[in-house]
């Protein structure tokens, strides 16, 4: 597909796609930490025969009129509303994308990723739909800089183990809805369903799950991460339920957790919720430094197809 002068490539194949995308992926790994992560996990996953999954699976590359590429976008979340998540790239291609995902009848109903892109991308969805794009959520990508010492804390880390699993799940699920609630804002529970416990045995039998036990041997808190891709490891969730909160566990955790991944070579980096101030706080504290800030946006289309506007090739 061909808009503002950039063109866009579909494919369906993790292999692919990272082919032709990998130099520009490692250009920067932390910002491009969530594509070059769950699309190595994709690969794995073709490779070892794993069923492809039932909901969109794409990937996208944008490329200018030299054939360099200028942006990169994916769909493989495996939660309504699916949404994309775009990485940085001019509003020409940003644009173009949009465009060429219309232009294939593909329903978008969701874009998350890198500002200003990500809402560029909405925004001309929602134009070409007739409908409108709103913020659900303003994130922020960190790194961690010079660790930063907590306060010490009762209790150690250990690795989770198999009999973890049924806990480890539900504290994943807990997770969303309880960050929504911490950051004043409706939970839609969309995402809470899709992962189950074979998914959480493979998460630990891999060795990434953390519990932090407080003094009397009771797990207390959560720390995940995902494996490092291009040297950068991407930490979360990162959960401690209510009845544990305020005793320093989650600083303890993604400290410790953090200094063991920089040991084994690796970067580290997380998210955080921009309207969540306690996790803000404390991951700054510990020497986590702002990167990038993203957002995740929702698509409300028209309710007829028939009030939705024609295709523009003048709107730059």
């Amino acid at each position: 597909m061909t808009a503002t002068g950039f063109t866009v490539d579909f494919t369906g194949e993790p292999a692919v796609f990272l082919a032709a995308a990998e130099p520009h992926l490692a250009l920067d790994p932390v910002l491009t930490t969530v594509v070059s992560s769950v699309t190595h996990r994709a690969l794995e996953d073709d490779e070892r025969g794993k069923p492809a999954p039932e909901h969109p699976r794409w990937w996208a590359v944008v490329r200018d009129g030299s054939g360099e590429v200028a942006g990169i976008a994916m769909r493989t979340a495996p939660f309504a509303p699916y949404p994309l998540f775009v990485l940085p790239m001019p509003d020409g291609a940003a644009l173009a994308l949009a465009r060429a995902l219309h232009a294939r009848g593909e329903e978008v109903r969701g874009v998350n990723g890198a500002l200003p892109a990500a809402r560029t991308v909405a925004d001309e969805t929602a134009r070409l739909a007739g409908g409108t794009a709103a913020v659900h959520e303003h994130t922020r990508l960190f790194e961690l800089g010079d660790l930063v010492e907590p306060a010490p804390v009762p209790g150690r880390l250990r690795l989770a183990v198999g009999s973890d699993a049924p806990l480890a799940l539900r504290w994943f699920q807990a997770f969303e809805a309880d960050a929504a609630e911490q950051a004043g804002r409706a939970d839609d529970g969309e995402s809470a369903g899709y992962q189950s416990e074979d998914d959480m045995r493979e998460r630990i039998v891999a060795g990434r799950v953390w519990f932090w036990e407080d003094e009397t041997g009771e797990a207390a808190h959560l720390t995940g991460f995902n494996p490092p891709s291009f040297g950068v490891a991407r930490v979360g969730p990162v959960y401690t339920p209510k009845a544990h909160r305020g005793r320093g566990f989650a600083s303890a955790a993604v400290a410790e957790v953090s200094r063991r991944l920089r040991a084994d070579g690796a970067r580290v980096c997380l998210f955080t919720d921009r309207a969540n101030p306690t996790s803000n706080r404390i991951y700054q504290a510990i020497g986590f430094v702002p990167v990038a800030d993203m957002v995740n946006l929702v698509v409300t289309p028209c309710e007829s197809p028939s009030d939705a506007p024609s295709d523009s090739s003048d709107r730059a």
